[in-house]
């Protein structure tokens, strides 16, 4: 029993200075054991591993490629029952964490999305990626049946039982669409229990965001057609 925490680094070094005592200090009020895994790129970019030496956080290099890949390598390495995924670049605040935990726990879930779009929600993006995001959100739900408001953010706690039965094919950010449908098509009765629990949604602390708006939309255009013919086909 336990909590293991995730975060998917990019050169994030300064924001994990800034992230790692508040996340250890929100977490210690849930009663869990915990551990957090910091999952690096292959390479390292940064001093990244001497951050997690100094915070107490384990240092793992991704194994397969792109944003999907650190994602896979995070539930690979994951050793407590619940799995908390949240942005290492300090626009989820680690301060939700408490009640992001409650909520899974309380109420049975089978995944809970820390959410920008529900009643009391809050996103500081820049324009063109809310506008982006609403669309795409409203595509996915649609299409793929998932009965959630955010469903492109990765602030979430996960069964890592769940995880580690899925099989998941998507390489970038959309594989945060893909797990959803996965482990809904992994459940007997196809019904997938998402909580949500209102943030804010901040900008990174430090750094540029290393996402990419034209290959972004292209990219989730063709995932959706992939994951609607999975959705109908049941595989």
């Amino acid at each position: 029993m336990g909590i293991s925490v995730v975060l998917l680094a990019y050169k994030e070094e300064e924001n994990l200075r800034v992230l790692l005592p508040q996340i250890k200090d929100q977490v210690k009020q849930t009663g869990e054991e915990f551990e957090i895994l910091v999952i690096d790129t292959e390479k390292p970019l940064d001093n990244t591993k001497g951050v997690c030496e100094e915070f107490g956080a384990k240092y793992v290099n991704q194994e397969e490629p792109a944003f999907a890949g650190a994602f896979k390598t995070g539930i690979q390495y994951a050793s407590m029952d619940k799995f908390l995924i949240l942005d290492s670049d300090g626009s989820h605040n680690p301060k939700y964490i408490p009640a992001i935990y409650d909520k899974f726990t309380k109420e049975n879930c089978d995944v809970v999305i820390g959410s920008r779009y529900v009643e009391g929600g809050k996103t500081n993006d820049a324009k063109s990626s809310i506008v982006m995001s609403h669309i795409l959100n409203g595509m996915f739900r649609f299409f793929l049946g998932i009965k959630a408001k955010d469903i492109s953010t990765d602030y979430r706690m996960y069964h890592t039982e769940q995880l580690k039965n899925v099989s998941l094919s998507c390489h970038n950010y959309d594989v945060l669409q893909e797990v959803l449908l996965r482990l809904r098509l992994n459940k007997p009765d196809k019904k997938l229990k998402i909580g949500e629990v209102p943030i804010e949604f901040d900008k990174r602390i430090y750094g540029e965001s290393k996402r990419r708006l034209i290959p972004f939309i292209l990219s989730y255009m063709k995932t959706l057609c992939r994951l609607t013919i999975s959705r109908i086909f049941g595989g």
